[in-house]
């Protein structure tokens, strides 16, 4: 891994931020130089809500040089509510819970390392949608 490389593409991996295009409004992920929908120049940053459903999904067992600490892991297509399909590691959920639909949203997580002295690569993985369960209303009045 290149630290320059790492650096200059941080903002995509770490703020989902791609691009829009300006002239016929499409959201672009990764970003791009030209719009593949209109072919018009797409330099207009846009930040991603993070927000999506698990589109399609594998299993992880035989995994490529660097990530063989991490078997077995959930890779899946996610589709982004704005509608780019984005490729990501699942975290925070195991293998039998994954299923295609499944509401996610976007994390910082750490990818992996480089080396033993090498740099920690952060990334954007997606994890089941946090709900917050409230049984009963909470009052915030003290009462005597």
């Amino acid at each position: 891994m290149r630290l320059a490389s790492y650096w200059r593409t941080r903002q995509q991996r770490l703020g989902l931020v791609g691009e829009i295009c300006p002239h016929c409004g499409k959201p672009l992920f990764p970003p791009r130089d030209v719009c593949p929908a209109c072919h018009g120049p797409a330099k207009e940053p846009y930040r991603f809500s993070g927000k999506g459903t698990v589109y399609s999904f594998s299993t992880v067992y035989s995994a490529p040089e660097g990530f063989e600490a991490y078997v077995p892991y959930v890779v899946a297509l996610v589709k982004l509510e704005e509608g780019p399909l984005v490729t990501a590691q699942l975290t925070d959920v195991s293998k039998e819970e994954v299923s295609i639909g499944m509401p996610v949203e976007m994390v910082t997580r750490k990818l992996r390392e480089d080396g033993d002295a090498g740099l920690v690569a952060y990334n954007f993985k997606f994890r089941p949608v946090l709900q917050a369960v409230i049984d009963e209303p909470v009052s915030l009045s003290a009462t005597a």
